[in-house]
């Protein structure tokens, strides 16, 4: 049996460390998945213990040079400890290469546009550079470290092409140094410490930047984590208590007073409150609560005081499974980073080959080692995978972060991609376009059974179904005040209706296919049925002992917004479809209603994704709409399955876009942000790919023999240092995100 889990894994500066953990850990004999997100640094694996243990996975990595630790639910304030670490670690770095690093680039800038130099520095100007520059190294080191390492391991990654470029301006710097003790005259143009030192403080400043930025890109999970309260006030033995959350049971009493927050899910059993639920739901408006209705932990009690029964805690609250489905998308990889990826696999090595050939290209036309030297140095410098690592997974999460804020939960980047895509939607009827709560509208004999009698013996065998049309009629034989009687042998017909026996005589209850499986003629009534459909009502025959007795005509409500949805979606030019397992006329009369284009009727549930699968080979890109229980099947088969839920009963485990709210003008939304998330997607893999292809060649000198112009490795390292920054900030400007169809 397989076993999934997060590790938290510190040291990698690129997608090439991602592409090598990776790689590595899918060789291993026992590991079924790995997926490793650079922004948000953690590997995602699915493994065998059977076959290869935790302890290994975790040795596998540190030998690759990296550090990782399995993620728990104790650990969150510790990672954010770590992370501020970090910070704190490459922030001081910085400070200390610039302070070394300064009097260098003075000297040298100050030299070249006439800024007065002290005596000393013009005397042991060439010492000086040494020693700043060393200490500058000695500062920066775990950069050499780390691109020695992997290039010699044959894993080359982006400390690699700065190791390279850094270590030969520094070595050749030193070896003319060296030479001027044997007699040999030091020209300044010959020394490029100042070019080292340069590159690693800009190096170190945008490690330092970007590290910061990457954190606010995950700043929907740590306000979904902070909306927990730390204490609850639980009653027993009819006295009031303040315990931790931690110390909450399923079944204890909890009191929530007025500017309270509720600490867990649960169940009103006393009290009547307006309650805020729009850090969980996006709803703005305070629910109504009373005895008997649902809460949601970490909402916001506002006018009465509640008390409530726990029904779930921990791990297992809906904000706990939110936060989990949250962190599982913002780590999960979207189609498109796949191209990223490959390019950045061959990249480094590619810009190794490239350095190469440039510098012994440059040698032998020019014949300068010192003009050779700068290309090679400036083309290492300059080249940054870091932009196309970080281009897709932190605007990823930025979109799922935005959809969990307007109760839209995207569980992959698969999904966020996949929803501009769609083309056909198709709504369940019963519970997504309808409330799911039908009132008996007619009930009509015809036979000599009264109609109290027909109602009675419907309750009767309803009252053993949960179907939202059996309810119905349980509640308006509850209405007229029938009593109802036990039957025996009772069976649900999913798609056609139920039966069981009464008093010995055998009755069915449902549709016209029920009957016509049974040879029981309807023909009679046909026109009687047909009337009543045409109104929109679902029609259910009841039979006794063979033969037809009564009618009784449901009709369920549209739901708030089911028009306005539709109405939205034809506009996006997409196609709207519903599916039913009603017949025709019903189906056909809400599609007329809600202007739907296509109608499926008369659909049996195991027969939903075969109707998605034929609407598929017809060349559509369909999305399924489904209350995310019985219609998981059609979830499945669609190309993006959305389930529909309201507050703890949200099917969190189907369909790939989970919405809180029962809106389906969420689905607009959900496309909408789809579309925006993608397009900075491809804003950001345009620059960095625009800015490698355009950059790499200046560095290689090709504008020299037309202009004359040669790139200094230091503007090569300061381009490169940003490229990462302007690519994470892009993805920041999504917090400024308003649906043009907001509502």
């Amino acid at each position: 049996m397989s076993k999934k889990t997060i590790l938290k894994i510190s040291g990698m500066h690129c997608t090439a460390c991602v592409l090598n953990i990776e790689n590595t850990l899918k060789k291993e004999e026992g590991i079924k998945s790995a997926s490793v997100n650079f922004a948000t640094e953690k590997a995602y694996l699915e493994f065998e213990p059977e076959k290869i243990g935790l302890n290994r996975i975790e040795e596998i990595i540190e030998k690759l040079g990296y550090k990782s630790e399995e993620e728990t639910e104790e650990l969150g304030g510790h990672h954010e400890h770590h992370k501020d670490e970090a910070i704190g670690k490459l922030k001081k770095r910085f400070i200390l290469a610039l302070i070394f690093g300064l009097p260098i680039i003075y000297v040298v800038m100050g030299g070249l546009i006439g800024l007065p130099l002290p005596m000393f520095f013009e005397k042991y100007g060439t010492i000086i550079q040494f020693i700043l520059a060393t200490a500058v190294i000695l500062v920066c080191f775990d950069l050499w470290k780390s691109g020695f390492l992997n290039l010699i391991q044959a894993r080359p990654d982006m400390n690699s092409l700065i190791f390279i470029g850094t270590a030969a301006a520094y070595f050749y710097s030193l070896a003319v140094f060296i030479s001027s003790f044997f007699g040999n005259k030091i020209n300044s143009e010959n020394l490029y410490f100042e070019s080292s030192v340069f590159i690693l403080i800009f190096i170190s400043l945008g490690e330092y930047l970007e590290t910061i930025t990457k954190g606010k890109t995950s700043e929907a999970i740590k306000k979904l984590v902070g909306l927990q309260p730390k204490e609850a006030t639980i009653i027993k033995d009819g006295e009031e208590k303040i315990i931790d959350i931690s110390e909450i049971k399923v079944g204890d009493v909890i009191s929530v007073k007025p500017g309270e927050k509720i600490p867990v899910d649960g169940i009103v059993i006393e009290g009547y409150s307006g309650v805020d639920e729009k850090m969980i739901t996006g709803e703005s408006i305070p629910a109504e609560k009373k005895a008997g209705e649902g809460v949601i932990g970490a909402t916001i009690n506002k006018t009465g005081v509640l008390k409530f029964k726990a029904t779930r805690i921990g791990k297992d609250t809906l904000l706990a499974q939110i936060i989990k489905i949250v962190e599982e998308a913002m780590g999960s990889k979207a189609p498109i980073q796949l191209l990223a990826d490959k390019v950045s696999f061959y990249f480094v090595p590619a810009v190794i080959i490239i350095a190469l050939l440039s510098f012994f290209s440059w040698l032998i036309l020019v014949k300068s080692f010192v003009f050779a030297l700068t290309i090679f140095v400036s083309v290492l410098i300059i080249a940054c995978p870091c932009a196309l690592g970080l281009a897709t997974p932190t605007t990823v999460m930025m979109g799922t972060g935005l959809g969990a804020q307007n109760g839209i939960l995207i569980k992959s980047g698969k999904a966020l991609e996949m929803a501009r895509k769609v083309n056909m939607i198709i709504f369940d009827k019963t519970g997504t376009l309808t409330k799911g709560e039908p009132t008996v509208t007619d009930t009509l004999s015809v036979t000599e059974f009264s109609i109290s009698n027909i109602l009675k013996i419907s309750a009767s065998i309803e009252k053993n179904s949960e179907h939202p049309l059996a309810q119905a009629i349980v509640k308006k034989a509850k209405e007229e005040k029938i009593n109802t009687e036990e039957v025996e042998n009772f069976r649900a017909l999913p798609g056609m209706g139920v039966a069981a026996t009464l008093q010995n005589k055998k009755i069915l209850f449902g549709t016209r296919k029920l009957m016509e499986k049974n040879k029981i003629n309807f023909i009679p009534f046909e026109e009687k049925i047909v009337a009543l459909e045409e109104q929109g009502k679902t029609v259910m025959i009841l039979s006794f002992e063979g033969k037809i007795a009564g009618l009784i005509a449901v009709a369920d409500t549209l739901k708030d917004y089911s028009k306005e949805a539709v109405e939205i979606l034809h506009k996006m030019g997409k196609k709207v479809a519903i599916i039913t397992g009603d017949n025709k006329r019903v189906a056909q009369a809400i599609a007329k209603e809600l202007s739907i284009d296509r109608v499926l009727a008369e659909v049996l549930p195991q027969e939903k994704a075969a109707e998605i699968k034929k609407l598929q080979e017809e060349g559509n890109i369909v999305a399924m709409v489904g209350d995310g229980i019985n219609d998981a099947p059609a979830l499945a088969q669609a190309d993006l399955g959305i389930a529909l839920g309201s507050g703890t009963d949200v099917a969190m485990e189907t369909g790939e876009i989970v919405l809180i709210k029962d809106d389906l003008r969420d689905v607009i939304i959900a496309i909408d942000l789809s579309e925006y998330t993608l397009r900075k997607i491809r804003q950001n893999l345009f620059w960095a790919f625009f800015y490698n292809s355009v950059g790499i060649p200046v560095a290689a000198g090709i504008l020299y023999p037309v202009s004359g112009f040669l790139l200094n490795p230091m503007i090569a390292a300061a381009a490169m240092a940003f490229s990462s920054v302007s690519v994470v900030s892009n993805a920041l400007s999504m917090k400024r995100y308003k649906s043009k169809f907001s509502y």
